[in-house]
């Protein structure tokens, strides 16, 4: 069983943590914060950051690597030195990446869209997705070591399961933000998820009347922006509709604006969205300064 802990998400700062239950390891996703929220947060969600096995990039943007350097220093002093995959164009983009790792000597690793990064009994499958960056990726995480029938648990205290996946499959967490639209790769890669972790980041008509520059409404709303309220509960809908989330605990709604949206917003349009299929999954949103964790 695998657990996600949101630790930030928004255009302050990202870091998440899929946690291997079984072995209490984990593999951190971005670091846009500073060390001490990384620490405090971990803390705070029972994980041990002295067990991250690996950090995966989605891309170069400073609200996902600003704090990669003084994270891996603070880990360094607990002992852990985990290899940092990302892109050689987001390398390029980001030199402060290669600086970080070779700051305490980790390993910098290429990831290409169609790897596959074993790490913590976690193999991590990275796909393209839409976003003016460099290069952007988002990640299907499989237990490598336990089908998902063995990955009882609700996502919240109280919330209902949804249909049992097929015991021979393996538990699946879909991760996608940043993209301005969900490619036909990315869709193939979040299907069949137990915990979904999908970009909802701005309000459509928040957005045209917002306070932001014309050009940056036209490149958050672009097909290399970011997902809306509407664009995230559609992906959503059709995945049900294909019976791509029957195995489907909960959903999460990931970098949502705090000029252009608010948190009320993406988790109404997720949860119409299954209400209108029947489905019985919950529906989270993570937050910019809180922990939001999901297992």
């Amino acid at each position: 069983m695998m657990r996600l802990h949101v630790l930030a998400s928004g255009s302050g700062g990202n870091a998440a943590v899929v946690e291997n239950a079984r072995t209490g390891e984990g593999v951190l996703v971005d670091c846009g914060i500073c060390k001490r929220d990384l620490i405090a947060r971990c803390a705070e969600a029972g994980f041990d950051p002295a067990r991250i096995a690996a950090v995966l990039i989605t891309h170069d943007h400073g609200d996902h690597v600003r704090g990669l350097g003084v994270a891996l220093r603070g880990l360094a002093r607990l002992g852990c030195v985990p290899p940092v995959y990302a892109s050689g164009a987001v390398c390029a983009a980001a030199p402060a990446i290669a600086e970080a790792a070779g700051s305490v000597g980790a390993d910098l690793r290429a990831l290409r869209a169609g790897d596959a990064v074993s790490a913590a009994g976690i193999e991590a499958h990275a796909f393209r997705t839409s976003h003016d960056a460099a290069e952007s990726f988002g990640f299907r995480f499989e237990d490598a070591g336990a089908p998902a029938g063995a990955a009882a648990g609700a996502a919240t205290p109280g919330a209902p399961a949804s249909a049992a996946p097929d015991a021979g499959a393996r538990d699946v967490i879909a991760f996608m933000t940043d993209t301005g639209v969900v490619t036909p790769e990315a869709h193939e890669a979040l299907a069949g998820a137990r915990l979904l972790a999908i970009e909802s980041n701005h309000d459509a008509a928040m957005l045209e009347h917002g306070p932001y520059p014309w050009p940056v409404k036209r490149r958050i709303a672009s097909d290399r922006g970011h997902l809306s309220n509407d664009q995230a509960a559609a992906e959503l809908a059709a995945l049900l509709a294909e019976g791509g989330a029957d195995g489907l605990r909960a959903v999460v709604a990931m970098h949502v604006s705090q000029e252009n949206n608010d948190y009320r917003r993406p988790a109404e349009g997720l949860a119409a969205a299954l209400a209108a299929a029947g489905h019985p999954a919950s529906v989270a949103v993570a937050y910019q300064s809180r922990l939001v964790s999901l297992a």
